[in-house]
């Protein structure tokens, strides 16, 4: 795998260094699976994020390398953008444009936080983040499965708009594949499908459920305060809640074929026109890995006059 064509986008590592502070504690963003990230300040007072890979590893830098590869040759006002990388010994540098609002999980999972997301922006961050996972499945030149789709690799911009992050475990597929196969599950558990769980198939429709996970985190057994989230002012935007809801349904359904495609998920957030068909039983995962399903969840009758009933899987 060769990134030497990308050399116009490669920074000395020394500059890298001093922008961080040497990577000091105080400029750490976070840390994942593969490194951690650092916030810092180029010469021209450009603000950047650093994700600095561990070196303990080849896998790390095949990660890195597929990185570099997808994200060059990808735009999208959805997802992240990747301002250049440095490698220097065993340093692998990916820098990033610096997003101020850090990732959809320091928001959706904190109690203090989540009361400044109202529902005009959550709507807007669900339809750019299906708006992003579009462009990789089927508007760009290439056809990219991102394979980890969950809350913290979305990122927020000032304005509260979304960018897909962290394409170190993406698949480029060619023109006439449709579903990988592979023995090395990555992932979140809860966010991957039951196909790439059990048998390690992946496709389009692996984000698309991880994405209705996303869409549909707080649906539990059916009671109106875990389908929608108590510190929402409702009001009148209940019906679009709802119908959220059910897009988010349609998403994990278990069989492959019966989840929509990321086309479809936009068309049915964008026009109320469109009839939602009844979703099938979801899936979920436990910490053992085992795939089960919801059993008896409750049947709500009506919320303001607005009937789910209709597609609360029995």
């Amino acid at each position: 795998m060769d990134i030497g064509s990308s050399e116009s986008l490669q920074y000395n590592f020394s500059i890298i260094k001093a922008a961080t502070n040497d990577f000091s504690e105080d400029n750490k963003l976070g840390s994942g699976g593969f490194g951690a990230v650092y916030k810092g300040k180029l010469i021209d007072g450009t603000e950047v994020a650093v994700k600095r890979l561990a070196g303990n590893s080849q896998q790390g830098d095949t990660e890195f390398k597929n990185e570099v590869l997808l994200v060059l040759k990808l735009q999208h006002r959805n997802l992240v953008r990747l301002l250049g990388f440095s490698i220097e010994g065993k340093e692998r540098l990916l820098i990033y444009e610096f997003l101020p609002n850090a990732s959809l999980d320091q928001f959706v999972f904190d109690q203090t936080k989540r009361i400044l997301l109202d529902w005009e922006t959550r709507y807007n961050i669900i339809k750019g983040i299906a708006k992003g996972l579009l462009y990789l499945h089927e508007d760009s030149r290439l056809t990219i499965i991102h394979r980890d789709m969950k809350a913290s690799n979305v990122l927020l911009d000032a304005e509260m708009n979304p960018k897909i992050a962290d394409f170190g475990m993406a698949r480029l597929f060619k023109p006439e594949e449709t579903q990988g196969d592979t023995s090395r599950i990555v992932g979140t558990y809860g966010y991957m499908a039951p196909e790439y769980v059990r048998h390690g198939h992946f496709s389009v429709k692996s984000d698309v459920f991880s994405f209705g996970v996303l869409a549909w985190k707080s649906w539990r057994n059916g009671t109106p305060s875990d389908i929608i989230d108590p510190t929402l002012k409702i009001g009148p935007s209940l019906r679009d809640i709802i119908r959220t809801i059910h897009v988010g349904l349609l998403c994990v359904q278990e069989n492959v074929i019966n989840r929509p495609t990321m086309a479809s998920i936009v068309h049915m957030l964008h026009s109320f026109s469109v009839t939602l068909s009844v979703p099938s039983e979801p899936a979920f995962f436990d910490s053992s890995m085992k795939t089960s399903r919801i059993e008896n969840p409750t049947t709500i009758e009506s919320i303001n006059e607005v009937t789910i009933s209709n597609f609360i899987p029995r």
